[in-house]
C-alpha cells in the first residue's frame, strides 16, 4: 500500500492542496478518487499513475472529468510514500516542462530538508 503526502514549502504553504481547491467540486471528486486507487491498489492502471520518462523519478497521477485532464506530479520516497509536489489542467498532449522541473525542485528540497531533521 502507498500513502500519498502533499509537499509543504518551508513556509508552510501546500500547492497541492491550493490546486484542489481551485477545482469544481467535480472535479476534485474524480482527483481524490484517483488517489485514493493510487493509495488502495497494488498494481495502479498506467492511466491513472505512471512514472515519467527523462525525469528525475517523477510520477504522475491522472484524472479527466469530461474533457478536463488534470495531473499531480511528484515523487516516490522510502518506498511506499507518494509526496506529491504539484497539480496543473493539462491543456496539451505532452506534459509541461514547466511543471516537471517544478516537481524536480521540489523534490529536492524535501529531500534536503529531511535529511537535516534526521
Amino acid at each position: 500500500m502507498r500513502e500519498i503526502v502533499f509537499y509543504r514549502t518551508e513556509n508552510g504553504k501546500c500547492p497541492v492542496e491550493d490546486f484542489l481547491d481551485s477545482l469544481t467540486a467535480k472535479q476534485a471528486k474524480k482527483v481524490t478518487w484517483v488517489m485514493s486507487l493510487v493509495e488502495s491498489l497494488d498494481r495502479v492502471p498506467r492511466q491513472y499513475f505512471k512514472k515519467l520518462e527523462s525525469t528525475d523519478d517523477i510520477w504522475e497521477i491522472r484524472a479527466e472529468v469530461g474533457r478536463d485532464a488534470f495531473r499531480l506530479l511528484g515523487f516516490m520516497h522510502k518506498g511506499n510514500l507518494v509526496i506529491l509536489t504539484n497539480g496543473f489542467s493539462k491543456k496539451s498532449q505532452k506534459t509541461p516542462i514547466s511543471e516537471i522541473e517544478l516537481a524536480e525542485r521540489r523534490k529536492r528540497d524535501h529531500l534536503d530538508r529531511s535529511k537535516k531533521n534526521e
